[in-house]
């Protein structure tokens, strides 16, 4: 839990509402003037402020500390106090952004009404932000393979942690999901998850987007930092930011502070940054595209995300969730997924990987004639199939070229390799599968020349 902050120039003043606070549960700190307020204000984010209107030999008053808690702490509710209190200082305070006023002297239990209203406005309207933007959901990740298993393992671990992390793999692989999990099994849950879409962003706007700007006519226009202040902010696809951004956000990184555009007071944010890319970053580093120093600032925790071509084993499960998922959103008739159409599946190639396999689920789903189990040959051309049909076989030349001899045992050796890597490495489900017995399918791959290959692991058996 945050503290409380109480800004009064008399001690026994600030003394008093400090034990009594402290009486009640809450932590608490105080300042004597302007520049201890913004100080405390800097070093830390305070739940609320107690702030006295007349600050004697201080150098802003309750009034400009008030503007500048809403313009750089914008959640940070604010409840005035004051010896001399009228109507109008009431209704400047309120204008400017003040939860409530209270004259002094006062009375504790109105304090502490006022005081546990504001805080629980605030949690509200928190609570109800994280929803409107879907944050409160978990991340959902569904798999058994052992490829998934073991990022699983590692997403888990990196929940515990606040350390930086950059997730690597191919386009529609399932970074931003990964980066959502941890972000919602980590303390920081129920603060935002933001993400920046650096590929998207047109780099002209990209520090305005990121930093926020100040001006005299629009006022305060927080950026996507400050936005996710407290939380998690994911840089996707983080190689594709300006090359003039980079030591910016790297300043950032460092200093944890930074100035909007067309500003001059510092912003502090405590956040937790995840990246992803799909390059080659020490590359993109080599060809003077991607600087070293925020490459060695992100990639404190590498994490490599499988691509769907290392989880085949996970076709079938996606698959279903994916009809569940577009029967919720369109009302489409959920239908079988028929072994055929399974293995049919699990033995295309999927370049874009979780998400081609949704957009595959979602076009069958709505092209159905009827709502019997998905038939092979509706699955034909709709992803990157290694033939042209359930029925026909197209021959490249490499194997045209073949003898009938050599022919078959490439096709033998190519078809047994695909079948295993579709049951994950499996010997046992591999041969039942192929209709052949365990010991002759292990006879028949050292025949070919691939015992021991990648794709062969006997601890899933």
């Amino acid at each position: 839990m945050s503290d409380i902050l109480i800004v009064d120039d008399e001690r026994d003043i600030r003394e008093l509402i400090a034990d009594i606070l402290q009486d009640e549960g809450f932590p608490t700190r105080t300042a004597a003037n302007s520049d201890e307020a913004i100080a405390a204000l800097n070093e830390a984010e305070p739940a609320l402020m107690i702030l006295d209107i007349w600050l004697k030999d201080s150098r802003m008053d309750g009034i400009d500390i008030l503007k500048q808690v809403k313009r750089n702490n914008p959640d940070v509710p604010v409840i005035i106090i004051s010896g001399h209190g009228n109507i109008e200082i009431a209704v400047a305070a309120i204008k400017q952004g003040a939860y409530d006023f209270i004259e002094k002297p006062f009375n504790i239990d109105q304090l502490m009404v006022v005081l546990n209203r504001a805080l629980e406005t605030n949690r509200l309207r928190r609570e109800n932000a994280q929803l409107k933007r879907g944050e409160v959901k978990a991340a959902e990740m569904l798999g058994g393979s052992a490829a998934f298993k073991r990022m699983r393992d590692q997403l888990d671990k990196l929940s515990k942690s606040n350390g930086r992390v950059m997730l690597t793999g191919e386009p529609g692989a399932g970074k931003e999901l990964a980066a959502r999990y941890i972000h919602a099994h980590s303390p920081r849950s129920n603060a935002p998850f933001v993400v920046v879409p650096c590929a998207t962003i047109e780099p002209e706007r990209m520090e305005e987007v990121l930093f926020g700007r100040e001006s005299t006519d629009r006022g305060v226009e927080p950026g996507l930092l400050e936005q996710a202040h407290g939380g998690s902010i994911y840089f996707d696809e983080v190689s594709d930011m300006p090359l003039g951004t980079q030591p910016k956000i790297l300043r950032v990184l460092t200093e944890q502070q930074f100035a909007r555009a067309g500003g001059s007071d510092k912003v502090r944010v405590d956040l937790r940054v995840i990246s992803s890319t799909n390059r080659d970053l020490p590359a993109e580093i080599a060809a003077g595209r991607f600087r070293q120093e925020l490459y060695d600032r992100l990639n404190v925790v590498p994490l490599a995300v499988p691509s769907l071509a290392d989880r085949r084993e996970d076709i079938p499960m996606l698959a279903a969730y994916f009809m569940a998922q577009v029967h919720d959103e369109q009302g489409l008739p959920i239908r079988d997924l028929s072994e055929e159409s399974a293995a049919a599946l699990q033995a295309m190639d999927w370049p874009g990987n979780i998400r081609q396999l949704r957009n595959v689920i979602e076009r069958v789903l709505i092209l159905a004639e009827d709502n019997g189990p998905i038939r092979p040959e509706e699955l034909q051309g709709q992803g990157a199939p290694q033939g042209e049909g359930a029925d026909t076989l197209t021959l490249g030349p490499r194997i045209t070229a073949l003898p009938l001899r050599e022919a078959r045992e490439l096709f033998e050796r190519e078809y047994l390799l695909n079948q295993i890597n579709r049951f994950g490495g499996n010997i046992s489900r591999t041969a039942q599968f192929v209709g052949m017995e365990r010991s002759a399918l292990h006879r028949k791959l050292k025949s070919l020349g691939v015992v021991g290959g990648r794709a062969i692991d006997d601890e899933d058996e």
